[in-house]
């Protein structure tokens, strides 16, 4: 009877560690295709490049793409799902509508990849790759982006209008809506060093341009000069006004001068418990960097799809 308890005991210790071991194999790894497709990396950054040489800002744009993504049900590629006539998808959420852009550019990767490696790479791991790359080009800090990400086989509007920060937030709600998703107020500020590089509708800084008084005087003046107080909601201006080309830290020396775009950028700055970071950032661009790629790291780990859960789409628009 003590042998066959022994035994049942021994059993059930074996189990448990298998399915830690087994949990633990289904983590994200840089090296998750490198026998399945060897030349994804390589597929993905061509096509970046010719990307962003078309067009600066799509760098920025797919940056936000994957940021929006990640903030609602995880990386699972939902925000890439198109509206159909049974389902609503993320894209025409308040965050995304008439903003949220690049979806052309995964669409070319994706055929690309798939012409390589067939039925292989998720949409999601694609969009991180993009992501990574597109700040590379704009002459940012590189990262190894975890991969073995799957795909949603749903979407959320309503988590994407209430989960993805607001560019109208105060630090204590920005602060809140980042620890929901496992992450720090230094992950905070230096993800938000992604607005170094972009553009932004009048429509979300009408508000900080005459209403804040913590702004920097001529600053406002010039940007009233292409946002009215009403109309003109899609006007663009740079979130960066010194390099909205490259990223860099100048955000953060645009914080420390009350130049900041939006309401919530310079929440960053404004007498609260970001401020020290943000002179640091402004001061050691290494210390940017470093942090901004590990908090890339850490926002791409958010709830991902592994093993079985999800698919691999076959078209990042739909579901297979």
């Amino acid at each position: 009877m003590a042998s066959l308890i022994s035994t049942v005991t021994l059993s059930n210790i074996l189990l448990v560690v298998l399915l830690f071991s087994t949990a633990a194999n289904a983590q994200l790894s840089a090296n998750f295709y490198a026998n399945s497709c060897p030349n994804l990396q390589t597929i993905v950054r061509n096509a970046m490049t010719r990307a962003v040489n078309r067009e600066t800002r799509i760098g920025a744009s797919i940056l936000r793409l994957f940021f929006h993504d990640c903030f609602v049900n995880g990386c699972d590629a939902s925000i890439l799902l198109d509206d159909t006539a049974t389902f609503t998808g993320e894209k025409n959420a308040a965050p995304n509508r008439n903003s949220a852009r690049g979806f052309e550019v995964i669409d070319t990767i994706k055929t690309n990849v798939e012409a390589a490696c067939n039925a292989t790479v998720s949409c999601a791991d694609i969009l991180a790759l993009a992501a990574r790359d597109g700040v590379v080009l704009l002459g940012g800090p590189s990262w190894q982006v975890p991969l073995g990400r799957r795909d949603a086989r749903t979407a959320s509007q309503s988590a994407a209008n209430s989960q993805i920060p607001s560019p109208f937030a105060n630090l204590p709600a920005l602060i809140s809506s980042f620890s929901a998703k496992g992450l720090n107020a230094r992950d905070l500020t230096a993800l938000s060093g992604g607005h170094t590089i972009g553009l932004a509708r009048c429509t979300t800084f009408r508000g900080r341009i005459y209403n804040d008084t913590n702004i920097d005087a001529n600053f406002a003046a010039n940007r009233r000069a292409n946002c009215p107080a009403s109309g003109g909601d899609n006007n663009l201006a740079p979130l960066d006004i010194q390099t909205p080309g490259t990223f860099d830290n100048n955000y953060y020396r645009n914080l420390m001068a009350q130049r900041g775009l939006l309401h919530s950028d310079q929440e960053l700055f404004n007498g609260g418990s970001t401020d020290a970071l943000v002179r640091t950032y402004s001061n050691n661009p290494a210390t940017f960097s470093a942090d901004f790629t590990a908090a890339m790291v850490r926002m791409g780990n958010i709830s991902p799809l592994t093993g079985t859960s999800g698919e691999i789409r076959r078209n990042c628009r739909v579901i297979n």
